[in-house]
């Protein structure tokens, strides 16, 4: 037998073949600095031939093109997501628009008070964290973290990691963000089933990093808030908060100005709250009602991802924009700003599935499967170590989520899993894909910026948060599905 017949027909020389092929993905986005986008669309291409894939089955034919691995893995699962992650997108942004976070802080400030600044903060995160991407949550709340840290005097760490933990732990474990929502469609799960294993697993976690850690190291490492960073914020302190005021116009005739009031934090809470309650009427009616209700049916159309998103999304244009005074036209606007950022996002996660295809289809998925039997090691297990592995490589949460989800989909297919067994597994794999945050992940940089941080310090701060937070959350997804599975 040749070289090239044992790798494409053994079960070592498959799992060779898998292990050269992230090798150079690794290599074209760390060494390279190719777009993971371009280097998952090469690698997995390069993948295909090499396994010795037909032509017509990676690529299709000049005449139809339809079933190819190319655009199956592409568009299977951007049909699946591209709607929620744009709806969710724009939730975020007009939740943010209207001041909503602003609101929230005031709020659990007030109800906590001084001492229990910190686990407000957390709560901000936590809750703001659930319609807006991680890095645009720290971009929102980054300023209103300076002026509590200000007031209460101490280090700016006690206060921004547990928000900091909020953020990430929403943005890794809960629908609509881009990594469960992609995993869903890979491992075909409802969103449902991962917004509950979602809180049930990341939620200790949360405490654990955000509260425990975070309190534990902001009274170890004191950093703090530049003077420069409160400019911004001390002057919209200065403007009233709602009615009118009246300011000198030009040639000394009084203008008058009319402030809009904030909204409510009911309100803010109630619009987050709505599109969560809708799927999951959707996820608890399958299970408890029978399957010609006509209540399941009403409660599936309007729990399916994108109807309950869309109607959390007009309801806010209405009570967060139009009742405030915002033309439809600025609406559009502020859609259209909102979801620029979101197509790169999408083209990385549709040519992470195609490399998914790709593997899948080259029968690696069933290589892996043998060699996980013969070596004893659950399937949870080796999801968070494959996914752990991508990340601390690469440095990208959405990379090691779509990598790991293509690997491990056949694996999960072969066996009759129940939904929450899979909810698991991606509650593992979503784990896996924040451990160790170091110098390679963006976010790194943007939470050493926005919070007055050395290299040292972001690393015994944030990097130690995201380790913990993994672990705790991986344990606790491990030990559940050892329980039901």
């Amino acid at each position: 037998m040749g070289a090239v017949d044992w790798l494409r027909t053994t079960t070592p020389g498959l799992l060779v073949l898998c292990g050269l092929a992230i090798a150079v993905l690794l290599f074209a986005i760390i060494k390279v600095k190719l777009e993971p986008f371009i280097a998952l669309l090469l690698t997995g291409l390069g993948l295909a031939l090499a396994a010795g894939l037909p032509v017509s089955k990676i690529v299709g034919t000049a005449i139809k093109a339809g079933d190819s691995l190319l655009e199956t893995g592409f568009g299977g699962i951007l049909g699946h997501i591209a709607v929620i992650i744009g709806l969710g997108t724009v939730l975020g942004a007009i939740l943010e628009r209207s001041g909503g976070a602003d609101v929230l802080t005031g709020k659990l400030l007030n109800l906590f008070g001084e001492k229990g600044a910190p686990f407000a903060m957390g709560l901000l995160g936590l809750i703001f964290g659930i319609p807006v991407f991680f890095d645009i949550g720290i971009f929102v709340l980054a300023p209103l973290i300076y002026v509590a840290a200000k007031r209460g005097g101490r280090s700016l760490v006690l206060y921004a990691m547990p928000m900091l933990a909020g953020l990430s732990m929403t943005h890794a474990f809960l629908p609509p963000h881009p990594g469960p929502v992609a995993l869903g469609g890979l491992l075909g799960v409802s969103l449902g089933w991962l917004i509950l294993m979602g809180f049930v697993c990341g939620l200790p976690g949360f405490v654990a990093a955000g509260l425990v850690w975070g309190s534990y190291i902001g009274k170890r490492i004191h950093v703090e808030v530049p003077d420069e960073f409160l400019v911004r914020k001390e002057d919209e302190q200065t403007a009233p908060d709602e009615g009118e005021r009246v300011s000198g116009g030009s040639g000394g005739v009084a203008t008058k100005t009319v402030t809009v009031t904030p909204p409510s934090v009911g309100l803010i809470g109630a619009i987050i709250a709505i599109p969560l309650v809708l799927i999951l009427g959707a996820t608890f009616g399958t299970q408890l009602l029978d399957k010609d209700s006509q209540l399941l049916q009403v409660l599936t159309f309007f729990g399916t991802p994108a109807v309950a998103l869309l109607i959390a999304v007009l309801i806010a244009f209405y009570v967060l924009g139009v009742r405030r005074g915002s033309t439809v036209q600025e609406l559009s606007e502020l859609t259209a700003e909102s979801l620029r950022p979101v197509g790169m996002l999408l083209l990385v996660v549709g040519a992470g599935a195609f490399f998914g295809k790709v593997i899948s289809a080259t029968g690696i998925g069933t290589a892996l499967a043998d060699t996980m039997s013969a070596a004893g090691l659950p399937v949870i297990v080796l999801a968070y170590i494959i996914s752990c592995g991508l990340r601390i490589a690469q440095g990208s949460a959405t990379v090691a989520i779509v990598t790991t989800g293509g690997i491990v989909a056949p694996l999960v297919a072969s066996h009759n899993y129940s939904q929450m067994s899979i909810a698991l597994i991606a509650m593992a794999i979503a784990a896996g894909s924040i451990i160790l945050s170091h110098v390679n992940d963006g976010g790194f940089w943007i939470i050493a910026k926005y919070f007055n941080l050395t290299v040292k310090q972001t690393l015994q701060t944030w990097t130690v948060l995201e380790t913990i937070l993994s672990v705790v959350s991986f344990a606790v997804a491990a030990i559940l599905f050892a329980i039901v599975s």
